[in-house]
């Protein structure tokens, strides 16, 4: 007999994720438009502290468990899901975190122009 998935632990972790996205999306975006009005970069280096910190581990936390309990919904037992499911999320977390790092700096060194994107 095989154990029931758990979809409850799946739809939290899809909403631990997103709301805490949010809030990660709205300091981002509040510390950025306060930089750019004083262009201090006193405020560039506070921006990786708690205030955002916080919100992307609530990120990497609900990721982590909406995966192993997608996981689970293939039959592999918790152990082996989060087995799984915490290396990706650790990786994952860290490569996106250390890709805002650097481009928190390219917008320190250029300025929003230095993420254009389209200019070539």
């Amino acid at each position: 007999m095989y154990p029931q998935p758990p979809y409850v632990l799946f739809l939290a972790g899809f909403l631990a994720a997103v709301t805490s996205g949010y809030a990660f999306s709205t300091a981002l975006q509040q510390s950025v438009n306060e930089w750019n009005s004083k262009r201090s970069t006193r405020i560039l280096a506070t921006m990786r502290g708690p205030q955002l910190q916080i919100p992307f581990f609530g990120i990497c936390a609900g990721v982590c468990m909406f995966l192993a309990s997608g996981i689970q919904l293939f039959g592999f037992s918790a152990k082996a899901a989060y087995a799984m499911g915490v290396p990706m999320t650790l990786l994952s977390g860290w490569l996106i975190w250390s890709q805002l790092g650097k481009i928190l700096l390219l917008i320190e060194e250029g300025g929003s122009k230095a993420l254009d994107l389209d200019a070539f």
